[in-house]
């Protein structure tokens, strides 16, 4: 018989419950909370592995770009104009120099000529990007300056800074070539073929992550990864770098003597259209852009246009005859003035009455007998012929920023505007677009692209330039084109010719000058663009040459007087330079005029 459970005894075990429901409900607990560690196992493992991965990166790991090296971009006879250099980039890990940062700051923003804010942001961890473990002090700084600064620091107790490779870019021929190749700025590159070909230049930067420990340090066995970077490819071009220096101090000491705004001068190379200089004045310093004027830093013979004056009769002229309406002989009665329509057309010199051959309106550069020779084209015909030659069209030649010129549309002509046109106003063109034109002629004809990279590459437009991808087309005929050339070299004949100052001895050359209003603004404000254009030798061409300068203030400036010099000095230095010897023929000897009391060479 069992012993009575005492009333006290069955009390206390109606309070504390059932043994098996205690059990019962620590077991449920355990679940409940063991259910929760699950569910978050299976959130990091399966469902968010990325954010947990990230989060671990962001704890222990850090990313380090590796940058590409840039590729070259060389003259083509392999001798650079913008080159990369050995340079390094100074990094921090704030955790460690935030201590001691007003201290440091001072010392590197001194070494390195930095800004004393900028350096103390990223040695306290406040710059853009930095972690309490990376930021940026100093990119791309010359390897000797870097490693003596940061050696400094650590002799004087400085932790936390850290070296590693950033290649700078350097341009050894300082503003030879400078608006052609352009600069690159803190943020990339800027202006010129830097800008143009920066996805061929510029390559595919790497990266290495590796495990840090909580003082930055790289931990030697940790985990790590590394992609290397891809370098850029070197870009050679048509550029001569010795033919271009010479141009462009030819050009200055021009543009200083006439006191003239700015000039241009192009040479292209005849049978393969290759540029082998493209000058600019003023131009700029690439190693120290900031030190010039904006307008300076671009390629000026690109993208400002201008009206061309005189030189476009060698497209009017060399046109008429192709389309058979004239021959170099033709007979033309040129009076002092002639009324049209609209306006009185005059010529840059007084005269009565005179009676011109063709050749003789190219080697006096008479506006009127241009005009009476031109009224034989059809309607719109001339047009026709000078979008052949390239007017109206960029040349397209890898330079951003390149103007396309204006010639008047086909709804826009008239008889008025091609009577202006006809002598080189109411048409804009840029200097490489009519330096291209007049090397129509001097090619027999046949227009070829004009080329500034050797082979081909792909702008960041997605064009392909180059030498690989120049086109021709004939515009005129091979018999046109000649007749034009022989009555061209009537113009620096000093016998019958405006330009006598543009001979060079031994050698046939053809040229023509150019004298035309600027328009200014979109009216004319009295001052000119004068400019010279030509071919040597005359009878078997191997370069063009054409000088263009705006405003010349100083003095009484024309086509032959003020650019016809520059011409004659590059076109020298040019045959010189690529050993081209005189042919050894005669010289035209086209007769300039006609009727009674003219010798042989058409003088009166």
């Amino acid at each position: 018989m069992r012993d009575p459970v005492r009333p006290n005894e069955q009390s206390r075990g109606s309070r504390r419950g059932s043994p098996h429901l205690r059990l019962k409900v620590g077991f449920l607990l355990m679940a409940i909370v063991l259910s929760f560690f699950a569910a978050r196992l299976v959130q990091l493992q399966g469902f968010d592995p990325h954010s947990y991965a990230q989060a671990a990166e962001k704890e222990n790991l850090h990313t380090q770009v590796l940058p590409a090296q840039r590729g070259r971009i060389l003259d083509r006879n392999g001798e650079p104009l913008a080159d990369s250099a050995d340079g390094l980039m100074i990094t921090a890990a704030p955790s460690i120099t935030a201590e001691k940062a007003p201290e440091l700051a001072t010392l590197l923003a001194t070494k390195l000529d930095l800004d004393y804010s900028t350096v103390l942001a990223a040695l306290t961890g406040r710059s853009r990007g930095s972690t309490a473990l990376f930021a940026y002090v100093a990119r791309k700084v010359p390897a000797a300056k870097a490693t003596e600064a940061v050696d400094d620091a650590r002799a004087q107790g400085f932790k936390g800074l850290y070296l590693d490779d950033d290649p700078i870019r350097e341009y050894p021929a300082g503003d030879v070539a400078a608006n052609i190749v352009g600069f690159l700025g803190t943020d990339g590159p800027l202006a010129g073929l830097e800008k143009s070909l920066n996805g061929e230049l510029a390559g595919k930067d790497g990266k290495t992550t590796y495990e840090v420990a909580s003082q930055g340090t790289r931990i030697p066995l940790g985990d790590s990864t590394t992609v290397e970077p891809v370098n850029g490819t070197d870009v050679r071009t048509t550029i001569d770098g010795e033919l271009q220096y010479y141009a462009q101090r030819v050009l200055r000491q021009a543009d200083e003597q006439w006191d003239a705004l700015n000039g241009m001068a192009v040479v292209q190379d005849v049978k393969t259209g290759e540029i082998l200089a493209l000058a600019d004045d003023p131009t700029f310093d690439a190693s120290n852009p900031g030190a010039s004027p904006k307008a300076d830093r671009g390629a000026r013979s690109l993208s400002e246009v201008y009206e061309p004056g005189s030189v476009e009769k060698v497209l009017t002229l060399s046109s008429l005859i192709d389309a058979g309406k004239v021959t170099d002989r033709t007979q033309l009665v040129v009076p002092g003035e002639l009324h049209r329509q609209d306006r009185v057309i005059h010529d840059w010199f007084s005269h009565g009455t005179l009676h011109l051959t063709l050749a003789g309106v190219v080697a006096q550069s008479s506006n009127i007998g241009t005009v009476l020779a031109a009224d034989k084209f059809g309607n719109g015909q001339l047009r026709q012929y000078l979008d052949r030659f390239g007017l109206g069209r960029r040349t397209n030649v890898g330079l951003a920023g390149e103007s396309p010129g204006i010639l008047p549309s086909t709804a826009q002509w008239n008889h008025q505007i091609q009577d202006r046109v006809d002598f080189g106003q109411s048409v804009s063109v840029n200097a490489l677009q009519m330096a291209s034109a007049v090397n129509t002629v001097a090619n027999g004809g046949v227009r070829i692209d004009p080329s500034l990279i050797l082979g081909h590459a792909t702008t960041d437009s997605g064009q392909v330039v180059g030498t690989d991808e120049a086109t021709s087309r004939r515009v005129v005929s091979e018999q046109a084109a000649t007749q034009m050339m022989k009555m061209m070299e009537r113009v620096p004949d000093p016998r019958t010719g405006v330009a006598p100052q543009t001979q060079i001895a031994g050698y046939r050359v053809a040229g023509k000058t150019g004298t035309a209003q600027r328009a200014v603004d979109g009216r004319y404000d009295g001052s000119l663009t004068v400019s010279y254009a030509g071919f040597a030798p005359a009878d078997n061409p191997r370069f063009t040459v054409y000088v263009v300068i705006n405003d010349p203030r100083a003095g009484h400036a024309g086509g032959g007087s003020t650019a016809g010099p520059v011409w004659q000095k590059i076109m020298s230095f040019a045959l010189r330079r690529y050993g081209v010897a005189p042919t050894g023929a005669k010289a035209s000897d086209l007769p300039t005029m006609w009727g009674k009391g003219v010798d042989p060479h058409g003088r009166p």
